[in-house]
């Protein structure tokens, strides 16, 4: 993975500044925030619904430990 650097990034934002211009960047800067904001809030939201949560939730190794118990069905 590249490590971006000081040097780095002031070339890459005066290539942005070239592109874009200066009027745009604010409103980019806006859009880049509000994409990482919605981004973060579903991968929460996805967190919350896949973790048992409350105090009847049971660890996974003691589900598994009830379902050995059970008694096998005969027909």
């Amino acid at each position: 993975m590249m490590n971006l650097m000081g040097p780095d990034m002031v070339v890459i934002l005066l290539i942005v500044l070239l592109l874009f211009g200066a009027k745009k960047l604010p409103e980019l800067a806006r859009g880049m925030g509000r994409a990482v904001k919605e981004f973060s809030a579903a991968r929460d939201e996805l967190e919350r619904e896949l973790s048992p949560s409350g105090p009847n939730a049971a660890p996974a190794h003691k589900l598994l430990d009830t379902k050995s118990e059970l008694p096998s069905a005969q027909p």
